[in-house]
Protein backbone atom coordinates (compact mmCIF):
# COMPACT_ATOMS: atom_id res chain seq x y z
CA UNK A 1 0.00 0.00 0.00
CA UNK A 2 1.40 3.38 -0.98
CA UNK A 3 1.09 6.46 1.15
CA UNK A 4 0.99 9.92 -0.36
CA UNK A 5 1.61 13.49 0.57
CA UNK A 6 -0.43 16.61 0.12
CA UNK A 7 -1.62 16.62 -3.50
CA UNK A 8 -2.34 13.45 -5.46
CA UNK A 9 -4.62 11.98 -8.07
CA UNK A 10 -7.01 11.43 -5.21
CA UNK A 11 -7.17 15.14 -4.41
CA UNK A 12 -10.36 15.67 -6.39
CA UNK A 13 -12.31 13.06 -4.51
CA UNK A 14 -15.13 14.66 -2.56
CA UNK A 15 -13.94 15.44 0.90
CA UNK A 16 -15.25 15.21 4.40
CA UNK A 17 -18.43 13.97 5.96
CA UNK A 18 -20.89 14.66 3.14
CA UNK A 19 -24.68 15.06 3.21
CA UNK A 20 -25.32 13.59 6.67
CA UNK A 21 -28.82 15.05 6.59
CA UNK A 22 -30.24 12.07 4.75
CA UNK A 23 -29.65 9.83 7.77
CA UNK A 24 -30.37 12.38 10.51
CA UNK A 25 -33.95 11.18 10.93
CA UNK A 26 -35.63 8.94 13.40
CA UNK A 27 -34.80 5.28 12.98
CA UNK A 28 -37.50 3.24 11.40
CA UNK A 29 -37.92 -0.39 10.50
CA UNK A 30 -40.23 -1.41 7.70
CA UNK A 31 -41.81 -4.81 8.17
CA UNK A 32 -39.10 -5.58 10.71
CA UNK A 33 -36.28 -4.65 8.31
CA UNK A 34 -33.46 -2.16 8.82
CA UNK A 35 -33.84 0.78 6.43
CA UNK A 36 -30.32 1.90 5.47
CA UNK A 37 -29.19 4.81 3.30
CA UNK A 38 -25.97 3.56 1.73
CA UNK A 39 -23.52 6.25 0.63
CA UNK A 40 -20.80 5.67 -1.93
CA UNK A 41 -18.67 7.77 -4.26
CA UNK A 42 -19.62 7.70 -7.95
CA UNK A 43 -18.00 9.34 -10.96
CA UNK A 44 -19.11 12.84 -11.91
CA UNK A 45 -19.54 14.14 -15.42
CA UNK A 46 -15.90 15.26 -15.21
CA UNK A 47 -14.74 11.64 -15.21
CA UNK A 48 -13.84 8.84 -12.85
CA UNK A 49 -11.16 10.76 -10.96
CA UNK A 50 -13.80 13.24 -9.77
CA UNK A 51 -16.52 11.66 -7.68
CA UNK A 52 -19.59 12.76 -5.78
CA UNK A 53 -21.61 11.13 -3.00
CA UNK A 54 -24.54 9.00 -4.10
CA UNK A 55 -27.18 7.36 -1.92
CA UNK A 56 -29.32 4.31 -2.33
CA UNK A 57 -31.79 2.84 0.12
CA UNK A 58 -31.71 -0.82 1.09
CA UNK A 59 -33.77 -2.87 3.56
CA UNK A 60 -31.90 -5.56 5.43
CA UNK A 61 -33.48 -8.42 7.33
CA UNK A 62 -32.06 -8.50 10.89
CA UNK A 63 -31.75 -12.29 10.88
CA UNK A 64 -29.56 -12.03 7.78
CA UNK A 65 -27.41 -9.25 9.26
CA UNK A 66 -24.39 -9.11 11.57
CA UNK A 67 -22.57 -6.18 13.15
CA UNK A 68 -18.84 -6.53 13.81
CA UNK A 69 -17.20 -4.43 16.53
CA UNK A 70 -13.56 -3.94 15.55
CA UNK A 71 -10.86 -3.42 18.19
CA UNK A 72 -12.81 -1.24 20.63
CA UNK A 73 -10.13 -2.00 23.21
CA UNK A 74 -9.97 -1.07 26.88
CA UNK A 75 -6.69 0.79 26.35
CA UNK A 76 -4.22 1.98 23.72
CA UNK A 77 -0.75 3.49 23.48
CA UNK A 78 -2.34 6.69 22.08
CA UNK A 79 -4.15 8.65 24.80
CA UNK A 80 -6.40 10.51 22.35
CA UNK A 81 -7.43 7.24 20.72
CA UNK A 82 -8.59 5.94 24.12
CA UNK A 83 -10.66 9.05 24.76
CA UNK A 84 -12.37 8.86 21.39
CA UNK A 85 -13.26 5.19 21.91
CA UNK A 86 -14.86 6.11 25.24
CA UNK A 87 -16.66 9.01 23.61
CA UNK A 88 -18.39 6.90 20.98
CA UNK A 89 -18.99 3.88 23.23
CA UNK A 90 -22.43 5.10 24.36
CA UNK A 91 -23.66 5.45 20.80
CA UNK A 92 -22.11 2.10 19.86
CA UNK A 93 -23.90 0.44 22.78
CA UNK A 94 -27.21 1.84 21.58
CA UNK A 95 -26.59 0.52 18.05
CA UNK A 96 -25.63 -2.93 19.34
CA UNK A 97 -28.70 -3.19 21.58
CA UNK A 98 -31.00 -2.09 18.76
CA UNK A 99 -29.56 -4.65 16.38
CA UNK A 100 -29.44 -7.42 18.98
CA UNK A 101 -33.06 -6.82 19.98
CA UNK A 102 -34.11 -6.95 16.33
CA UNK A 103 -32.46 -10.34 15.86
CA UNK A 104 -29.12 -9.43 14.25
CA UNK A 105 -25.91 -11.16 15.34
CA UNK A 106 -23.43 -9.02 17.30
CA UNK A 107 -19.79 -10.12 16.89
CA UNK A 108 -17.20 -8.54 19.20
CA UNK A 109 -13.69 -8.62 17.74
CA UNK A 110 -11.12 -7.19 20.21
CA UNK A 111 -8.00 -8.53 18.52
CA UNK A 112 -5.35 -10.29 20.65
CA UNK A 113 -7.65 -10.35 23.68
CA UNK A 114 -9.23 -13.79 23.43
CA UNK A 115 -7.61 -15.00 26.65
CA UNK A 116 -9.84 -12.65 28.65
CA UNK A 117 -12.94 -14.41 27.32
CA UNK A 118 -12.05 -18.08 27.72
CA UNK A 119 -15.20 -20.00 28.57
CA UNK A 120 -17.53 -17.06 27.92
CA UNK A 121 -20.72 -18.24 26.14
CA UNK A 122 -20.12 -15.70 23.37
CA UNK A 123 -16.57 -16.94 22.88
CA UNK A 124 -17.70 -20.56 22.82
CA UNK A 125 -20.32 -19.68 20.21
CA UNK A 126 -17.64 -18.49 17.82
CA UNK A 127 -15.38 -21.46 18.49
CA UNK A 128 -18.17 -23.99 18.01
CA UNK A 129 -19.62 -22.66 14.76
CA UNK A 130 -19.34 -25.45 12.17
CA UNK A 131 -16.62 -25.04 9.53
CA UNK A 132 -17.99 -23.32 6.45
CA UNK A 133 -17.82 -25.25 3.19
CA UNK A 134 -17.02 -22.07 1.25
CA UNK A 135 -14.19 -20.79 3.45
CA UNK A 136 -12.41 -18.10 1.39
CA UNK A 137 -8.71 -18.47 0.74
CA UNK A 138 -6.68 -16.27 3.06
CA UNK A 139 -9.63 -15.40 5.31
CA UNK A 140 -7.39 -15.63 8.41
CA UNK A 141 -4.87 -13.15 7.01
CA UNK A 142 -4.58 -9.39 7.14
CA UNK A 143 -5.76 -7.92 3.81
CA UNK A 144 -3.76 -4.91 2.61
CA UNK A 145 -5.50 -4.35 -0.71
CA UNK A 146 -8.33 -5.62 -2.88
CA UNK A 147 -8.47 -5.40 -6.71
CA UNK A 148 -10.56 -2.22 -6.73
CA UNK A 149 -7.75 -0.41 -4.86
CA UNK A 150 -4.95 -1.32 -7.26
CA UNK A 151 -4.82 2.14 -8.88
CA UNK A 152 -5.58 4.02 -5.66
CA UNK A 153 -3.45 5.86 -3.15
CA UNK A 154 -4.15 6.45 0.51
CA UNK A 155 -5.28 10.03 1.19
CA UNK A 156 -3.32 10.29 4.48
CA UNK A 157 0.21 9.43 5.55
CA UNK A 158 0.10 7.06 8.52
CA UNK A 159 3.69 5.95 8.33
CA UNK A 160 4.46 7.42 11.76
CA UNK A 161 1.81 5.21 13.39
CA UNK A 162 -0.80 7.94 13.56
CA UNK A 163 -0.50 9.05 17.19
CA UNK A 164 -1.87 12.57 17.61
CA UNK A 165 -1.20 13.11 21.32
CA UNK A 166 0.33 16.24 22.75
CA UNK A 167 3.88 15.19 23.66
CA UNK A 168 3.53 16.04 27.35
CA UNK A 169 0.17 14.27 27.63
CA UNK A 170 1.57 11.30 25.73
CA UNK A 171 4.52 10.97 28.11
CA UNK A 172 2.29 11.10 31.19
CA UNK A 173 -0.03 8.52 29.65
CA UNK A 174 2.81 6.10 29.05
CA UNK A 175 4.04 6.63 32.60
CA UNK A 176 0.55 5.71 33.79
CA UNK A 177 0.53 2.57 31.63
CA UNK A 178 3.85 1.48 33.13
CA UNK A 179 2.57 2.15 36.64
CA UNK A 180 -0.45 -0.04 35.86
CA UNK A 181 1.81 -2.86 34.70
CA UNK A 182 0.72 -2.55 31.06
CA UNK A 183 2.72 -3.20 27.93
CA UNK A 184 3.21 0.36 26.63
CA UNK A 185 3.21 -0.64 22.96
CA UNK A 186 0.07 -2.82 23.23
CA UNK A 187 -1.71 -2.19 26.54
CA UNK A 188 -5.09 -3.60 25.51
CA UNK A 189 -6.30 -6.73 27.30
CA UNK A 190 -10.02 -6.85 26.50
CA UNK A 191 -12.82 -4.88 24.90
CA UNK A 192 -13.88 -1.54 26.38
CA UNK A 193 -16.02 -2.25 29.45
CA UNK A 194 -18.52 0.40 28.33
CA UNK A 195 -19.79 -2.07 25.71
CA UNK A 196 -22.05 -4.88 26.89
CA UNK A 197 -21.32 -8.39 25.67
CA UNK A 198 -24.45 -10.51 25.80
CA UNK A 199 -24.36 -14.28 26.09
CA UNK A 200 -26.17 -14.42 22.75
CA UNK A 201 -23.36 -12.49 20.99
CA UNK A 202 -20.11 -13.91 19.64
CA UNK A 203 -16.49 -13.07 20.51
CA UNK A 204 -13.56 -13.76 18.20
CA UNK A 205 -10.60 -12.19 16.44
CA UNK A 206 -10.41 -14.90 13.79
CA UNK A 207 -11.52 -14.31 10.21
CA UNK A 208 -12.20 -18.01 9.91
CA UNK A 209 -14.50 -18.05 12.95
CA UNK A 210 -16.32 -14.92 11.78
CA UNK A 211 -16.92 -16.52 8.39
CA UNK A 212 -18.16 -19.73 10.00
CA UNK A 213 -20.65 -17.73 12.08
CA UNK A 214 -21.92 -15.86 9.06
CA UNK A 215 -22.38 -18.97 6.95
CA UNK A 216 -23.95 -20.96 9.79
CA UNK A 217 -26.74 -18.39 10.00
CA UNK A 218 -27.02 -17.53 6.32
CA UNK A 219 -25.89 -13.98 6.97
CA UNK A 220 -25.41 -11.90 3.84
CA UNK A 221 -25.21 -8.40 5.30
CA UNK A 222 -22.34 -7.18 7.48
CA UNK A 223 -22.02 -3.85 9.29
CA UNK A 224 -18.65 -2.81 10.70
CA UNK A 225 -17.87 -0.18 13.31
CA UNK A 226 -14.93 0.52 15.59
CA UNK A 227 -11.28 1.49 15.24
CA UNK A 228 -9.05 2.22 13.55
CA UNK A 229 -10.55 2.98 10.16
CA UNK A 230 -7.37 3.23 8.10
CA UNK A 231 -5.76 0.19 9.71
CA UNK A 232 -7.74 -2.50 11.52
CA UNK A 233 -11.23 -1.74 10.23
CA UNK A 234 -10.01 -2.07 6.67
CA UNK A 235 -7.37 -4.74 7.00
CA UNK A 236 -8.25 -7.24 9.74
CA UNK A 237 -9.23 -10.78 8.67
CA UNK A 238 -12.79 -9.81 9.60
CA UNK A 239 -12.45 -6.29 8.17
CA UNK A 240 -14.03 -4.41 5.31
CA UNK A 241 -11.68 -5.65 2.60
CA UNK A 242 -12.15 -9.34 3.40
CA UNK A 243 -15.93 -8.97 3.61
CA UNK A 244 -16.14 -6.99 0.35
CA UNK A 245 -13.70 -9.19 -1.52
CA UNK A 246 -15.56 -12.34 -0.53
CA UNK A 247 -19.03 -11.23 -1.53
CA UNK A 248 -20.76 -9.96 1.60
CA UNK A 249 -22.97 -6.88 1.52
CA UNK A 250 -20.72 -4.90 3.81
CA UNK A 251 -21.00 -1.31 5.04
CA UNK A 252 -19.09 0.85 7.51
CA UNK A 253 -20.89 3.02 10.09
CA UNK A 254 -19.03 6.19 9.21
CA UNK A 255 -19.78 8.15 12.39
CA UNK A 256 -18.73 5.29 14.70
CA UNK A 257 -15.15 4.92 13.57
CA UNK A 258 -11.87 6.77 14.06
CA UNK A 259 -8.49 6.83 12.34
CA UNK A 260 -4.95 6.65 13.59
CA UNK A 261 -3.78 9.87 11.95
CA UNK A 262 -1.40 12.58 13.12
CA UNK A 263 -2.12 16.07 11.71
CA UNK A 264 1.63 16.70 11.66
CA UNK A 265 1.80 14.29 8.70
CA UNK A 266 0.57 14.85 5.10
CA UNK A 267 -1.88 16.14 4.12
CA UNK A 268 -1.57 18.24 7.32
CA UNK A 269 -5.27 18.45 8.11
CA UNK A 270 -7.35 18.14 11.26
CA UNK A 271 -7.44 14.63 12.75
CA UNK A 272 -11.15 14.25 12.01
CA UNK A 273 -10.66 15.53 8.48
CA UNK A 274 -8.17 12.71 8.04
CA UNK A 275 -10.92 10.31 9.12
CA UNK A 276 -13.27 11.91 6.59
CA UNK A 277 -10.68 11.38 3.84
CA UNK A 278 -10.38 7.69 4.70
CA UNK A 279 -14.15 7.26 4.78
CA UNK A 280 -14.46 8.67 1.27
CA UNK A 281 -11.60 6.45 0.12
CA UNK A 282 -13.57 3.48 1.45
CA UNK A 283 -16.74 4.68 -0.27
CA UNK A 284 -14.90 4.93 -3.57
CA UNK A 285 -12.79 1.76 -3.51
CA UNK A 286 -14.10 -0.70 -0.91
CA UNK A 287 -17.75 -0.46 0.16
CA UNK A 288 -20.58 1.95 1.02
CA UNK A 289 -21.08 3.56 4.41
CA UNK A 290 -24.14 4.35 6.54
CA UNK A 291 -24.80 6.59 9.54
CA UNK A 292 -25.72 5.27 12.96
CA UNK A 293 -28.87 7.38 12.79
CA UNK A 294 -30.25 4.87 10.27
CA UNK A 295 -30.38 2.38 13.12
CA UNK A 296 -31.06 4.43 16.25
CA UNK A 297 -32.40 7.75 14.98
CA UNK A 298 -31.30 11.23 15.99
CA UNK A 299 -28.24 12.84 14.44
CA UNK A 300 -24.99 11.04 13.60
CA UNK A 301 -22.37 10.91 16.35
CA UNK A 302 -19.77 13.67 16.46
CA UNK A 303 -16.63 13.40 18.59
CA UNK A 304 -16.20 15.63 21.63
CA UNK A 305 -12.92 17.01 20.28
CA UNK A 306 -14.24 17.77 16.80
CA UNK A 307 -14.44 21.55 17.07
CA UNK A 308 -14.47 22.29 13.35
CA UNK A 309 -17.22 24.66 12.18
CA UNK A 310 -19.39 23.06 9.50
CA UNK A 311 -18.93 24.53 6.03
CA UNK A 312 -21.66 23.61 3.51
CA UNK A 313 -20.65 23.73 -0.15
CA UNK A 314 -23.75 23.87 -2.38
CA UNK A 315 -23.19 23.39 -6.11
CA UNK A 316 -25.74 23.22 -8.90
CA UNK A 317 -24.13 24.36 -12.13
CA UNK A 318 -22.35 22.67 -15.00
CA UNK A 319 -20.45 25.14 -17.17
CA UNK A 320 -17.66 26.04 -14.75
CA UNK A 321 -17.32 22.58 -13.18
CA UNK A 322 -17.31 23.88 -9.62
CA UNK A 323 -18.56 20.44 -8.64
CA UNK A 324 -14.92 19.49 -9.22
CA UNK A 325 -12.91 22.64 -8.45
CA UNK A 326 -14.58 23.49 -5.12
CA UNK A 327 -14.01 20.04 -3.54
CA UNK A 328 -10.40 20.10 -4.70
CA UNK A 329 -9.99 23.59 -3.29
CA UNK A 330 -11.55 22.59 0.04
CA UNK A 331 -9.27 19.59 0.33
CA UNK A 332 -6.16 21.70 -0.16
CA UNK A 333 -7.10 24.76 1.85
CA UNK A 334 -9.85 24.07 4.38
CA UNK A 335 -9.16 20.66 5.91
CA UNK A 336 -7.30 22.02 8.89
CA UNK A 337 -10.11 24.17 10.24
CA UNK A 338 -13.45 23.18 8.72
CA UNK A 339 -15.74 20.20 8.54
CA UNK A 340 -16.89 20.37 4.92
CA UNK A 341 -20.18 18.89 3.74
CA UNK A 342 -21.69 18.94 0.27
CA UNK A 343 -24.92 19.20 -1.67
CA UNK A 344 -23.90 18.62 -5.28
CA UNK A 345 -25.80 18.40 -8.54
CA UNK A 346 -23.62 18.31 -11.65
CA UNK A 347 -26.53 17.63 -14.03
CA UNK A 348 -26.73 20.36 -16.67
CA UNK A 349 -30.53 20.54 -16.76
CA UNK A 350 -31.70 19.30 -13.36
CA UNK A 351 -33.61 21.77 -11.20
CA UNK A 352 -33.12 19.86 -7.98
CA UNK A 353 -30.77 20.33 -5.07
CA UNK A 354 -30.67 16.97 -3.31
CA UNK A 355 -29.01 17.34 0.05
CA UNK A 356 -29.75 21.05 0.48
CA UNK A 357 -30.81 20.23 4.03
CA UNK A 358 -27.15 20.40 5.01
CA UNK A 359 -27.71 24.14 5.32
CA UNK A 360 -29.82 23.56 8.43
CA UNK A 361 -26.77 22.63 10.50
CA UNK A 362 -24.14 24.66 8.63
CA UNK A 363 -22.10 27.41 10.28
CA UNK A 364 -21.08 28.94 6.94
CA UNK A 365 -21.95 28.20 3.31
CA UNK A 366 -20.41 28.50 -0.15
CA UNK A 367 -22.81 28.58 -3.09
CA UNK A 368 -22.14 28.05 -6.79
CA UNK A 369 -25.55 27.83 -8.46
CA UNK A 370 -26.89 28.75 -11.92
CA UNK A 371 -30.52 29.57 -12.76
CA UNK A 372 -32.33 26.87 -10.80
CA UNK A 373 -36.07 26.85 -10.18
CA UNK A 374 -36.35 24.51 -7.22
CA UNK A 375 -39.09 22.61 -5.47
CA UNK A 376 -40.54 25.14 -2.99
CA UNK A 377 -39.40 23.16 0.04
CA UNK A 378 -35.79 23.15 -1.22
CA UNK A 379 -35.71 26.89 -1.89
CA UNK A 380 -37.25 27.45 1.53
CA UNK A 381 -34.19 25.83 3.12
CA UNK A 382 -32.06 28.45 1.36
CA UNK A 383 -34.38 31.25 2.49
CA UNK A 384 -34.28 29.99 6.06
CA UNK A 385 -30.47 29.97 6.00
CA UNK A 386 -30.33 33.56 4.74
CA UNK A 387 -33.02 34.76 7.15
CA UNK A 388 -31.05 33.23 10.03
CA UNK A 389 -28.25 35.65 9.02
CA UNK A 390 -25.67 32.92 8.70
CA UNK A 391 -22.49 33.75 6.75
CA UNK A 392 -22.48 33.23 3.00
CA UNK A 393 -19.78 33.09 0.33
CA UNK A 394 -21.13 33.14 -3.23
CA UNK A 395 -19.22 32.83 -6.49
CA UNK A 396 -19.77 33.47 -10.20
CA UNK A 397 -23.26 32.43 -11.41
CA UNK A 398 -24.76 32.53 -7.90
CA UNK A 399 -25.67 36.15 -8.66
CA UNK A 400 -28.49 34.65 -10.76
CA UNK A 401 -28.81 31.40 -8.82
CA UNK A 402 -32.60 31.21 -8.64
CA UNK A 403 -33.63 33.56 -11.47
CA UNK A 404 -35.13 32.22 -14.67
CA UNK A 405 -34.30 34.04 -17.89
CA UNK A 406 -37.88 35.08 -18.66
CA UNK A 407 -38.72 35.76 -15.00
CA UNK A 408 -41.53 33.23 -15.05
CA UNK A 409 -41.83 30.44 -12.52
CA UNK A 410 -42.43 26.91 -13.85
CA UNK A 411 -45.37 25.03 -12.39
CA UNK A 412 -44.54 23.37 -9.09
CA UNK A 413 -41.28 25.29 -8.78
CA UNK A 414 -40.04 28.30 -6.85
CA UNK A 415 -37.67 31.08 -7.92
CA UNK A 416 -35.98 34.01 -6.21
CA UNK A 417 -35.58 36.55 -8.97
CA UNK A 418 -34.14 39.24 -6.68
CA UNK A 419 -31.64 37.00 -4.88
CA UNK A 420 -28.81 39.09 -6.34
CA UNK A 421 -30.25 42.34 -4.97
CA UNK A 422 -31.83 41.01 -1.79
CA UNK A 423 -28.90 38.93 -0.55
CA UNK A 424 -25.72 39.93 -2.41
CA UNK A 425 -26.41 43.64 -3.07
CA UNK A 426 -25.42 42.92 -6.67
CA UNK A 427 -26.91 43.99 -10.00
CA UNK A 428 -26.17 41.31 -12.61
CA UNK A 429 -26.76 42.65 -16.14
CA UNK A 430 -24.89 40.12 -18.27
CA UNK A 431 -21.16 40.14 -19.07
CA UNK A 432 -18.47 41.58 -21.31
CA UNK A 433 -16.83 39.36 -23.91
CA UNK A 434 -13.40 37.96 -23.16
CA UNK A 435 -11.89 35.84 -25.89
CA UNK A 436 -8.27 36.43 -24.89
CA UNK A 437 -7.18 33.29 -26.73
CA UNK A 438 -8.55 34.88 -29.94
CA UNK A 439 -6.75 38.17 -29.51
CA UNK A 440 -9.40 39.96 -27.43
CA UNK A 441 -8.54 41.66 -24.18
CA UNK A 442 -8.49 39.56 -21.03
CA UNK A 443 -10.22 40.56 -17.80
CA UNK A 444 -7.85 42.67 -15.71
CA UNK A 445 -8.42 42.86 -11.95
CA UNK A 446 -6.95 45.02 -9.18
CA UNK A 447 -7.49 46.01 -5.55
CA UNK A 448 -9.04 49.50 -5.27
CA UNK A 449 -7.19 51.94 -3.01
CA UNK A 450 -10.10 51.92 -0.56
CA UNK A 451 -9.65 48.18 0.11
CA UNK A 452 -5.89 47.66 0.31
CA UNK A 453 -6.06 46.99 4.06
CA UNK A 454 -9.16 44.76 3.94
CA UNK A 455 -8.71 41.26 5.35
CA UNK A 456 -10.30 39.81 2.21
CA UNK A 457 -7.31 40.78 0.07
CA UNK A 458 -4.59 39.90 2.60
CA UNK A 459 -1.80 38.07 0.80
CA UNK A 460 -2.70 39.41 -2.65
CA UNK A 461 -0.01 41.65 -4.06
CA UNK A 462 -1.01 45.16 -5.17
CA UNK A 463 -1.12 45.78 -8.88
CA UNK A 464 -3.09 44.36 -11.75
CA UNK A 465 -3.48 40.70 -12.64
CA UNK A 466 -5.53 38.83 -15.23
CA UNK A 467 -8.20 36.22 -14.63
CA UNK A 468 -9.99 33.66 -16.78
CA UNK A 469 -13.58 34.68 -16.04
CA UNK A 470 -15.50 37.00 -18.32
CA UNK A 471 -16.24 40.28 -16.59
CA UNK A 472 -19.77 40.58 -15.22
CA UNK A 473 -21.67 43.86 -15.55
CA UNK A 474 -22.60 44.58 -11.92
CA UNK A 475 -22.82 48.34 -11.46
CA UNK A 476 -24.30 49.89 -9.48
CA UNK A 477 -24.02 47.82 -6.30
CA UNK A 478 -26.28 48.21 -3.29
CA UNK A 479 -25.40 50.73 -0.61
CA UNK A 480 -24.17 48.07 1.84
CA UNK A 481 -21.60 46.57 -0.55
CA UNK A 482 -17.88 47.29 -0.08
CA UNK A 483 -15.87 46.48 -3.26
CA UNK A 484 -12.52 44.76 -2.66
CA UNK A 485 -11.66 43.96 -6.29
CA UNK A 486 -12.39 45.89 -9.48
CA UNK A 487 -12.03 44.80 -13.10
CA UNK A 488 -12.14 45.88 -16.74
CA UNK A 489 -11.88 44.42 -20.23
CA UNK A 490 -9.94 46.65 -22.63
CA UNK A 491 -11.41 50.13 -22.38
CA UNK A 492 -14.67 49.00 -20.78
CA UNK A 493 -16.16 50.69 -17.76
CA UNK A 494 -14.75 49.50 -14.44
CA UNK A 495 -16.91 46.88 -12.73
CA UNK A 496 -16.86 45.51 -9.17
CA UNK A 497 -15.49 41.95 -9.20
CA UNK A 498 -15.63 41.10 -5.49
CA UNK A 499 -17.30 42.76 -2.53
CA UNK A 500 -18.35 42.22 1.06
CA UNK A 501 -21.37 42.98 3.19
CA UNK A 502 -20.63 43.28 6.87
CA UNK A 503 -23.80 44.51 8.53
CA UNK A 504 -24.16 45.93 12.03
CA UNK A 505 -25.93 42.76 13.19
CA UNK A 506 -22.83 40.69 12.33
CA UNK A 507 -24.22 39.07 9.16
CA UNK A 508 -21.32 38.55 6.75
CA UNK A 509 -21.79 38.01 3.01
CA UNK A 510 -19.10 37.85 0.32
CA UNK A 511 -19.56 37.63 -3.45
CA UNK A 512 -17.18 37.43 -6.38
CA UNK A 513 -17.98 37.10 -10.06
CA UNK A 514 -14.81 35.03 -10.44
CA UNK A 515 -14.94 31.25 -10.30
CA UNK A 516 -14.05 29.75 -13.68
CA UNK A 517 -11.79 26.71 -13.98
CA UNK A 518 -8.87 29.01 -14.88
CA UNK A 519 -9.47 31.15 -11.81
CA UNK A 520 -8.92 28.18 -9.52
CA UNK A 521 -5.41 27.93 -11.01
CA UNK A 522 -4.73 31.54 -10.01
CA UNK A 523 -2.97 32.07 -6.68
CA UNK A 524 -4.72 35.43 -6.33
CA UNK A 525 -8.19 33.91 -6.65
CA UNK A 526 -7.36 31.00 -4.36
CA UNK A 527 -6.08 33.46 -1.76
CA UNK A 528 -9.20 35.61 -2.13
CA UNK A 529 -11.60 32.67 -1.78
CA UNK A 530 -9.77 31.25 1.22
CA UNK A 531 -9.77 34.68 2.86
CA UNK A 532 -13.49 35.04 2.19
CA UNK A 533 -14.37 31.74 3.86
CA UNK A 534 -12.30 32.45 6.97
CA UNK A 535 -13.59 36.03 7.13
CA UNK A 536 -17.24 35.00 6.70
CA UNK A 537 -16.97 32.24 9.30
CA UNK A 538 -15.17 34.47 11.76
CA UNK A 539 -12.41 31.90 12.19
CA UNK A 540 -9.50 33.66 13.87
CA UNK A 541 -6.74 31.99 11.83
CA UNK A 542 -6.96 34.14 8.73
CA UNK A 543 -4.95 33.20 5.68
CA UNK A 544 -1.24 33.52 5.66
CA UNK A 545 0.09 35.33 2.59
CA UNK A 546 0.58 33.04 -0.37
CA UNK A 547 2.77 33.57 -3.38
CA UNK A 548 0.91 35.19 -6.25
CA UNK A 549 0.99 33.80 -9.75
CA UNK A 550 3.46 36.51 -10.78
CA UNK A 551 5.77 35.79 -7.85
CA UNK A 552 5.79 32.08 -8.64
CA UNK A 553 6.83 32.83 -12.20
Amino acid sequence: MRFICWVSAFSIVWTFAIVEWISAVESQQTDGQFVLHLREQVATTAGEQATKPSFRTERWNPDRTAVIVCDMWDSHHCYNAVQRVKDMAGRVSKVLKTMRDAGALVIHCPSSCMQAYEGHPARLRAQRAPPAKNLPKGIDQWCVQIPSEEESQYPIDQSDGGEDDDLEVHQKWHEQLVADGKNVSSPWTRQCDLLEISDEDAITDSGREVWNLLEERGIENVILLGVHTNMCVLGRPFGLRQMAKNGKNVVLIRDLTDTMYNPAMPPYVDHHTGTDFIIEYIEKYVCPTVASSDLVGGKPHRFFDDKRPTLAIVVSEFEYETFQTLPEFSRQHLGKNFRVVYAINDDRDSHELPGIEILKDADVAIMSIWRRSLPPEQLQVVRDYIEAKKPLVAIRTTSHAFATRNHSTPAGRATWQRFDRDVLQGNYQGHHGNHADQGDSATVVWIPSSATDHLLVAGISPGEFTVGSWLYKMSPLGDLATPVLMGRVGNSAHEPVAWSLDSEDGHRVFYTSLGSQDDFRSSEFVCLLRNAIYWAAGVPELVKPVATTAEKE
